[in-house]
């Protein structure tokens, strides 16, 4: 068997590759259902990562929750536990996503939260939207004669310590719903099915998911999936989740802490202003609050129409979470 040699002479080893400098290379060694698939294979092993990603998720979720449970001391107030619940969840699906990111060789970016805009002008955008538009919602309820205040619930220093743990909260929220369903699942899926087909998917899901809330209806589920699409349909004319990040923060601490209403059948404690809605369950939304009001549907189409003056469709690098607006 004829001898192989490297530039400089030296004999390789039936396993050696040879380099320009003929230097001892470092490799990952993967298992072949692990290696990043070659380029004119992109397409088709797309999902090849997705079922690993929702295991370690879900087992670094465990492993995370277990270890802090075990470290939190006795009587830690159950706000306390909800909100490190909420930011293990954001770890766990966004960890397992960066570890995809560097086998497959491309910037965790690509899955719609690159660092460059993090907490950017596209993030106080979107918390400017939620505000807005939450408070337009319940301007017209309360010109429908279907909301009403009654005061302020809170006084002194309990204003700011609760209105900054409500939003460090709901940003944990928006970082972990936005990213599980928006993110790396929608990157991946939609490399397959195309764009609009993973979110429809993706937001049905997430619909679902939703209806398992206390004091949550059918009609209220509806109204989560329909939000779920406006958030796809800024990711689809942006390019990344920032927006959306901030805009679901926004909408939900609005919702629960500055007016105290339900938020999909959730009522949260420590809220600023006791509000109370009555009328038909069709404009109130009952139960769910503001989101299960045929009204929000009518409000989502205002939003969709503005959002697509604000940001008509133009080409989106394919390294930026997918295919281009127009070759949709």
């Amino acid at each position: 068997m004829p001898q192989r040699l490297g530039d400089n002479g030296r004999v390789l080893a039936n396993d050696q590759q040879p380099t320009t400098n003929d230097q001892p290379v470092t490799r990952l060694h993967l298992p072949v259902w692990l290696r990043p698939p070659a380029k004119h294979q992109r397409q088709t092993f797309a999902l090849q990562f997705l079922p690993l990603y929702v295991v370690v998720a879900v087992l670094l979720f465990l492993v995370l929750s277990t270890g802090i449970s075990y470290l939190l001391p006795a009587g830690t107030p159950r706000l306390w536990g909800a909100l490190l619940a909420k930011a293990i969840l954001a770890v766990a699906m966004t960890v397992p996503a960066f570890a995809i990111s560097r086998i497959e060789g491309r910037p965790f970016g690509d899955f719609g939260l690159p660092a460059t805009h993090a907490l950017g002008k596209l993030f106080w955008m979107g918390v400017l939207w939620g505000l807005c538009f939450l408070s337009l919602l319940l301007v017209i309820l309360r010109v429908a004669g279907a909301l009403s205040y009654g005061g302020v619930a809170l006084h002194g220093a309990h204003i700011w310590k609760l209105a900054t743990f409500w939003a460090i909260f709901f940003l944990c929220v928006a970082v972990f719903e936005e990213f599980t369903f928006r993110g790396y699942t929608q990157f991946a899926i939609q490399q397959v099915a195309g764009f609009w087909p993973a979110a429809v998917l993706l937001s049905g899901i997430f619909a679902y998911i939703h209806h398992s809330n206390p004091g949550e209806t059918w009609f209220g589920t509806l109204g989560a999936g329909a939000v779920a699409l406006f958030f796809c349909f800024t990711l689809r004319r942006i390019g990344n989740l920032w927006f959306a990040v901030g805009m679901h923060a926004a909408w939900d601490w609005a919702q629960s802490f500055f007016y105290g209403v339900p938020d999909s059948g959730v009522v949260e404690p420590g809220h600023l202003l006791q509000t109370s809605l009555h009328g038909p369950a069709w404009l109130t939304g009952g139960t769910v609050g503001p989101e299960g009001s045929v009204l929000l549907f009518a409000l989502i189409a205002v939003m969709w129409f503005v959002f697509a003056r604000i940001f008509p469709a133009r080409p989106i690098s394919p390294r930026r979470h997918g295919d281009t607006e127009k070759n949709a």
